[in-house]
């Protein structure tokens, strides 16, 4: 009996390799393109809403794709170093007397977000492709009494959006460029 030090690659491994290749040159196609990629996605929200209305069933799916659409939102508003934490050891440091800072010391530092912008993107749309294929499907279609699903979610938006605007007030941080700085010239 004779062993083969080559790998055998099968058909499916290439087809796989194949559609990985063609998959990432169209997200590097499509990255800058920001306004585009966002039509995209309220376009298939819109195709995958209107389905639900529709044949009125999957509220299951729907409930469920929202509610990961609301975790992806907060993980985009999120700061990616938390600086509730950040306080507390500054605090702890403060205490042992090893900190070099003053309390009046205010450092510039950028808002970086726990979840980027083109992965919130690319969340969004995969999972809404998903939730869409799902609602083809009977086994998915779980009778519900979907007000009870609305009205929970409502419920659960507005106090986790409060919590979280409380959180940016209190550390003071803004996850939204809202307009460019404007310096005035030195003549």
């Amino acid at each position: 009996m004779e062993f083969d030090d080559e790998v055998e690659t099968s058909q499916f491994d290439v087809y796989r390799h194949k559609f990985d290749v063609m998959s990432r040159q169209f997200l590097d196609y499509i990255t800058p393109h920001i306004i585009l990629r966002w039509i995209a996605a309220y376009i298939l929200v819109m195709i995958f809403m209107s389905r639900i209305v529709w044949v009125e069933g999957w509220y299951i799916v729907c409930y469920t794709w929202a509610i990961f659409l609301l975790n992806m939102f907060l993980k985009f508003l999120t700061p990616k170093f938390d600086p509730s934490i950040e306080q507390d050891i500054q605090n702890e440091s403060v205490e042992e007397g090893t900190s070099k800072m003053d309390e009046n010391d205010e450092e510039f530092r950028p808002f970086i977000r726990r979840l980027p912008e083109f992965r919130f993107w690319l969340k969004t749309t995969v999972s809404t492709l998903i939730a869409i294929f799902c609602s083809f499907f009977s086994i998915f279609d779980i009778p519900v009494f979907w007000p009870i699903l609305v009205v929970y979610f409502i419920i659960l938006f507005l106090l986790t959006m409060k919590r979280q605007i409380q959180h940016m007030i209190k550390y003071r941080y803004l996850p939204f460029d809202l307009n460019k700085a404007k310096y005035a010239s030195k003549k």
